[in-house]
Order: C-alpha cells, then structure tokens, then sequence
C-alpha cells in the first residue's frame, strides 16, 4: 500500500493499445503486478507467446519499456474453424525513480511469465546504523 507523501517509484507510462509494431498483429498492454522486497522491486508481466528470443526490454532517460513479439501461428493443411485466444504482441513502459539501479535490472521469462527485478540503489537501501 502507498502510504501518504510517498512516491511511487516505478509509475506506468501509459501505452496506446493501437502502438505502431512491425507484424501486423494487434500490440496489447500486459497485466502486471508489482511488489517490493527490501532489497527489490519486482515486476511480473503476463506475456503468453512470449520467449527470451522474440522479448526486448530498453532503459533510455528512465523509462524503462517491455516489447515482446508473437509469431503468428500457421495451421498447415487444414482451416481454423473457431477461435478464442487472439494473437498479439506485448508493449508496456514504465518511468522509473532514482531508487532503482538501472545497470541491474535482470529479468527472466519462463511459459509466458516475465520477471523483472530492479536492484534499489544504494543510497536508498534500509541501513542499520550501529551506535556505540
């Protein structure tokens, strides 16, 4: 929960569903959630259709951007009589504060589950301060 006065410190930049990609499939905005670890913060975005080869995740001027592709599937020898699940490619972007240190974000994605971990920055990291 965000207490008041606090700022958020990854806050979504908002991404028309329409963006410009280079299949001709329809670019949706992925549900993530959000958490926070002493030493973390951590996005889980569901991107089905998505792997470690068709994903790409930049950083420029703070805003950190997650593009995944999808391939289309072709159902060789026989018509698709009946569908529910409609293809498309992933695109969400976030502005991140100077609490995240920006030369370790990782991230991972496994069966359409990306992980994203962004390392608070040192100087914002909870410290105990022994007093003698």
């Amino acid at each position: 929960m965000e207490k008041k006065g606090e700022q958020i410190p990854v806050v979504q930049v908002s991404t028309p569903a329409t963006a410009e990609a280079k299949v001709s499939l329809k670019t949706y905005t992925p549900p993530v959630d959000i958490y926070e670890t002493k030493e973390n913060f951590v996005i889980i975005a569901d991107v089905p259709g998505v792997d470690d080869k068709s994903l790409e995740i930049t950083v420029e001027k703070n805003v950190l951007t997650i593009n995944g592709r999808v391939e289309p599937m072709e159902c060789k020898g026989h018509d698709l009589t009946y569908r529910e699940y409609e293809l498309g490619n992933y695109r969400r972007s976030f502005v991140l504060s100077g609490e995240i240190d920006r030369d370790k974000i990782e991230g991972t994605v496994k069966d359409g589950v990306l992980r994203l971990t962004l390392p608070k920055a040192e100087q914002v990291k909870v410290r105990k301060i022994t007093v003698h």
